[in-house]
This record gives C-alpha cells, sequence and structure tokens, in this order.
C-alpha cells in the first residue's frame, strides 16, 4: 500500500504586486442607435469584437473602459456598422480610408 509523503519544510511566497494599469473611458453620445462599438489598433480593429462593446447608460451616453498600456493608440467607434470619429477629440490622423482616426495617447 503507497503512501502519500508530506513535506516538512514550508515555503514562503511572496507577494507579487502586479501592475496595474490605468483605466481609460471611451464615451460618446449617440441617441437613436442599437449598438457602439470600439475599433483600434488595441484589438486589430476589430469592428464588432464582443469585448469592445460599449455600455448605453442615461441620456444615450454610451461608455467603455479599457486597461490600455501606456502608448499611442488610434481608434474608432462603429455605430450600427458605420465608422465614426470621436467628436470629443479632436487629435485625429488620415488613414488610408481618406477618413480620419483619433489618437489617445496613454502615460
Amino acid at each position: 500500500m503507497a503512501t502519500k509523503a508530506k513535506s516538512t519544510s514550508k515555503t514562503t511566497k511572496k507577494a507579487v504586486k502586479k501592475k496595474t494599469l490605468p483605466s481609460t473611458e471611451f464615451s460618446l453620445h449617440a441617441p437613436n442607435v442599437n449598438e457602439v462599438y470600439l475599433a483600434g489598433d488595441f484589438n486589430n480593429w476589430q469592428p464588432d469584437a464582443k469585448d469592445y462593446r460599449l455600455r448605453k447608460f442615461k441620456g444615450d451616453i454610451w461608455k467603455k473602459m479599457l486597461q490600455l498600456k501606456p502608448g499611442r493608440y488610434e481608434y474608432q467607434f462603429v455605430v450600427d456598422g458605420q465608422w465614426w470619429s470621436d467628436p470629443k477629440n479632436d487629435k485625429r490622423v488620415t488613414n488610408e480610408y481618406c477618413t480620419e482616426n483619433c489618437i489617445i495617447e496613454v502615460k
């Protein structure tokens, strides 16, 4: 009959602190729409990635919080399948489709 040997040495684990990424909020006022997604270089421009769907709040405000590593990102909203620039963000760059991507810098 086999028996399990118990280890008598105690190992202590040091708590490893994980660096928490800052949260970045994206929001859009969009009345009379069914769905809003966020697409950008942080998600390979996937226009309908479920993890990037915005949630609707009172006053037709759609919001999404993301934890992004520090850096420069380009993005657009996808509103009922249509690509929209962020009307509250003046930092923009022309993309290859001759529309504008918004720029956000996370520090």
